[in-house]
């Protein structure tokens, strides 16, 4: 069988553009691959399951339009699939005095980007809501929300099927060369044939995309982010979502508290260089990968400019202690003890040759080829924008 469009990537994202491949073309054939045994096993299954309202994002730019947009698809997704979700809101908080007009540079950003319900609040109000935070100054975002992510991805693959779209797990993809006019793509289970491959491989997009251009210049750093849980009679501190004020430089939003769906609180997360691309835990460590990160140009301009604060977050990685500190600036009552063990993330976070780590989504086209090489957070919450645009890209191809 020639197929239409071949997917690589069996996470939110290549699941969403497959479901909108379908939507708009019922008739197309199309056949997404996942190397796991499962759905959305990597980044979609390891994130903190939070709905982004639009908040961070530079106004126009692909993650404000597409998390904004996202964000009004997903919810109405979730109504007509019956998956919960919870518009709980949450407090972003100044603890120092040079956070403020960092603060009020974020909610002009919000406006900016059309969030009418956000709003300063004072102290007082800030007590009201979350009366064991400390700080000096705060936002309030009733927009943001929780979600498990992993279902909506399942519910997708769900979909994909109903529309008549195949789905393989457990097939790895080895190499996509062009032959014929047509793709191949070799895999651990066999050959496929498509007209056009869709990349949507996340920590491996990077070496998916270098299959299908010569012109990619950019490379996947895997940045793990650890979290903590905290004990369940200490879940009482936490009421929202509360996040710092994030570093303007640095695209990690610093470790916060997040209620999740299935109940509990997470504390994190940090930010360390993954020794692996799948390296979910300190001691999972791939020499190849990791000499690969290491000898990057542009990952080494990274450590050079940021140094101080990777060191920082690599020393919270060992230290409890250090990450506890960190938490207390936002609950100064919280205590090591009251932190449990809790999962972890890897983020695929692109980064270019010259030290720039992409702030933006990034897509890319090539000859009988769309490869999605730079979609982390907020991708889930843009999931269904994403595969909006990815399709429309596809099926001007098609």
């Amino acid at each position: 069988m020639v197929y239409d469009a071949l997917i690589v990537g069996g996470g939110i994202v290549g699941l969403s553009t497959g479901l909108n491949l379908l939507k708009k073309n019922p008739h197309l054939k199309v056949l997404l691959l996942e190397k796991e045994s499962g759905l959305a096993t990597h980044q979609t299954g390891n994130n903190s399951g939070v709905i982004h309202s639009g908040l961070y994002y530079k106004p126009g730019s692909l993650k404000a339009t597409n998390c904004i947009n996202g964000y009004h698809k997903l919810l109405s997704f979730c109504e007509e699939e019956g998956i919960e979700y919870d518009l709980c809101g949450k407090v972003v908080v100044a603890t120092d005095e040079f956070q403020i007009p960092l603060l009020e540079n974020l909610y002009q950003r919000g406006l900016q980007n059309g969030l009418s319900d956000i709003k300063r609040i004072s102290i007082a109000e800030l007590k009201e809501i979350e009366p064991h935070v400390k700080g000096i100054d705060a936002l309030k975002v009733p927009q943001t929300g929780i979600i498990n992510y992993k279902l909506v991805a399942e519910k997708y693959g769900e979909k994909i099927r109903q529309f008549g779209g195949e789905i393989k797990l457990g097939t790895k993809v080895l190499n996509i060369k062009l032959a014929g006019g047509h793709q191949i793509i070799e895999t651990s289970t066999g050959n496929f044939k498509g007209k056009l491959v869709i990349n949507c491989a996340g920590l491996y997009s990077d070496r998916m995309a270098r299959k299908t251009s010569d012109d990619i210049n950019l490379k996947i750093i895997p940045f793990r982010g650890e979290y903590f849980k905290l004990k369940p009679e200490k879940e009482y501190l936490v009421k929202h979502l509360i996040y710092p004020v994030p570093d303007p430089n640095f695209p990690f939003l610093g470790v916060h508290f997040t209620r999740m769906m299935e109940g509990g609180i997470e504390a994190g997360p940090n930010a360390v260089l993954a020794f692996r691309r799948e390296g979910y835990k300190k001691s999972q460590i791939h020499l190849g990968e990791l000499g690969e990160s290491l000898m990057w140009p542009g990952f080494q301009r990274v450590a050079a400019k940021y140094w101080k604060t990777g060191f920082g977050e690599m020393y919270r990685s060992f230290s409890k202690t250090a990450f506890t500190k960190a938490l207390q600036k936002l609950i100064p009552e919280i205590q090591k003890d009251d932190l449990i063990d809790g999962g972890a993330g890897v983020r695929a976070q692109a980064c270019d040759r010259s030290g720039g780590l992409l702030d933006d989504f990034a897509i890319f086209e090539a000859k009988g080829a769309i490869n999605v090489c730079n979609a982390p957070s907020p991708a889930a919450t843009s999931s269904l924008a994403i595969g909006d645009t990815v399709s429309d890209l596809a099926i001007k191809r098609l």
